[in-house]
């Protein structure tokens, strides 16, 4: 599931909207010290602009109407700085590091399952085979109730994932509501541990002999996973390996690095940095013993494979390791590094561009440059320059790394998805898990003529919501003839034969949808007795990406797009 987070604040009463102007005052001046800074600004400067600031903050702590919290309204002031140079350079005070640490190590001690808020509260979005959550008995689509003693009713699912998280060992007390059961206020004691987040939920042999691995983020245990499951392909006969890279938002540098010693020559060059000053300037061979440097490999990726994933991706492409297919990675070229502040903060800050073995910069968006309106824009193709692979092949740089096999997806409509974020897959499938002890395996579970018509009976039009494109159109154009004076009785009367042939049906929305919505319903159903494993394996009975890619690594068209 993805699970893409964001953070949203509504804080300010009366009194705070003042509050809010000498804020956005402060953050105006810390702006502008930064900005002087990354232009190499005198250290009179520097100084005239801080001691600006401090007596700004100075006056307002003793003449403001009302108290200003320190800590809160400098916090502000730097998010504010840190939004307007980049999007990745962050500062995390000390009670907010446990976050980033869970993304780099893969760790973090808790009960082991994805939450997600709904209109009823957080409720349980999927336990992690294997830990205390999946372990206990919690379900997808329990409502958290209580955490030991207190009701977390009304609370955000940052404040209830905080609670339910803790040190290795201690006990805590869940009690939830489960939909769809008698006797639905049900009551866990739980012992946390350490969870492990796999990177690689999934690795197996597909058809014709072709090795798959999947791989989510790269991480500290990232290397050791890809390389256990790539030996155990090999060993099994392995004649080409897939390298899934869709939705890899990234992670490590060193991790991509390892990954890369997997297939290519120790002492490869596969990456070099570039920032301000020698100290950041690095080139990155890989180290390890190659387990084939031979076999035919292909990556895929789409448009949420960035940052690590497109170093692995763009040093496969450049020194012609393998063939990439799928859609244009995202295009972060930018490498950030941790520097450690006074109280225990930690700043995570854009210290260098990365370059891939051909020389090119796949950054998509220039955030130095940016429009009169402050925003910034992907850098179109006709200012990218041609590099050339090992080989000879034409590539380009920004934007993102071009696949050599491009597959071409429909876009996801409004009913899809729709369908999808209100949760109504997700739903039904919890019913479902509730009436039925078992499915069939992941690779021969699919969604039936019955099960999809008890689907659609599942559904309450009156709460379904989902842009009527054709309707509005309608209603529009009649707005426009009338308002142009063209709308007469005969005009009206076409108007409302047109708006009868194109009023919305749900039940035959949801008919004509079914191949688009059987998927993401299958993947909610199978999660509920296969875990994320078996999710996976179910794709790929019907995943367009990798049925290409099988097809070319056990054909003569790898060499071919190698040496075009």
């Amino acid at each position: 599931m993805s699970n893409f987070t964001t953070t949203f604040q509504n804080r300010f009463n009366n009194y705070q909207n003042m509050k809010k102007i000498t804020l956005f005052a402060s953050a105006i001046i810390l702006l502008s010290i930064f900005a002087s800074a990354a232009t190499r600004s005198k250290k009179s400067e520097i100084a005239r602009n801080l001691d600006i600031f401090n007596t700004i903050y100075k006056e307002l702590q003793t003449f403001y109407v009302d108290s200003i919290d320190a800590e809160k309204s400098i916090n502000t002031a730097i998010t504010a700085m840190l939004n307007d140079i980049d999007p990745y350079t962050e500062y995390f005070p000390a009670d907010e590091q446990e976050q980033f640490r869970t993304m780099t190590t893969g760790e973090y001690g808790g009960i082991g399952s994805m939450i997600q808020e709904s209109a009823r509260g957080v409720m349980i979005s999927e336990p992690y085979e294997g830990s205390p959550a999946h372990l206990a008995g919690l379900r997808p689509g329990d409502l958290i109730v209580m955490i030991d003693s207190d009701s977390v009713l009304g609370w955000k699912s940052d404040k209830v994932s905080e609670r339910l998280k803790g040190p290795n060992g201690t006990m805590l007390r869940v009690v939830v509501n489960r939909p769809y059961v008698e006797d639905s206020i049900l009551t866990f004691d739980i012992k946390r541990a350490k969870i492990q987040i796999p990177s690689v939920p999934y690795a197996g042999m597909l058809r014709d002999g072709v090795g798959y691995i999947r791989l989510t983020t790269f991480s500290e245990k990232s290397y050791p996973e890809v390389r256990e499951a790539l030996e155990r392909l090999l060993k099994d006969g392995a004649k080409g390996i897939i390298l899934d890279l869709r939705g890899n938002g990234g992670g490590l540098v060193e991790s991509a690095v390892q990954i890369l010693g997997l297939f290519l020559p120790k002492g490869t060059t596969v990456l070099s940095t570039r920032g301000k000053g020698v100290l950041n300037e690095k080139v990155y061979k890989t180290s390890v013993q190659p387990l084939d440097t031979k076999i035919p490999l292909a990556v895929l990726i789409d448009g949420a494979s960035a940052s690590a994933s497109e170093i692995v991706t763009g040093a496969v492409q450049d020194l012609d390791r393998g063939v990439v297919i799928g859609n244009r990675s995202f295009g972060k070229g930018l490498v950030q590094s941790t520097r450690q502040i006074p109280y225990d903060g930690l700043l995570k800050v854009t210290i260098a561009k990365y370059y891939i073995p051909s020389g090119r910069l796949i950054q998509a968006i220039d955030y130095s440059h940016r429009n009169p309106d402050g925003s910034v824009a992907r850098i179109p193709d006709s200012l990218t320059t041609v590099f050339h692979t090992a080989g000879g092949r034409e590539v380009r740089d920004g934007g993102g790394i071009t696949p050599d096999v491009k597959i071409e997806y429909p876009d996801v409509n409004r009913l899809t998805y729709n369908i999808v974020r209100d949760n109504w897959a997700f739903d039904f499938a919890n019913r479902y898990a509730a009436a039925h002890q078992s499915i069939p395996s992941p690779e021969e579970f699919e969604i039936t003529d019955t099960i999809y018509e008890e689907f659609k009976r599942s559904i309450d039009p009156a709460r379904l919501n989902y842009d009527k494109v054709c309707e509005s159109a309608v209603d529009q154009l009649r707005e426009l003839a009338e308002a142009e004076g063209y709308m007469n009785d005969s005009t009206k009367a076409q108007f409302d034969i047109l708006a009868g042939m194109l009023r919305h049906d749900l039940n035959h929305d949801l008919d004509i949808n079914r191949k688009n919505i059987s998927p993401y319903l299958a993947g909610e159903i199978v999660s509920r007795y296969y875990h994320q494993k078996g999710e996976i394996i179910n794709s790929l009975r019907d995943d367009r990406t990798v049925d290409s890619a099988m097809t070319i690594l056990t054909s003569p068209r790898y060499a071919e797009i190698l040496k075009k």
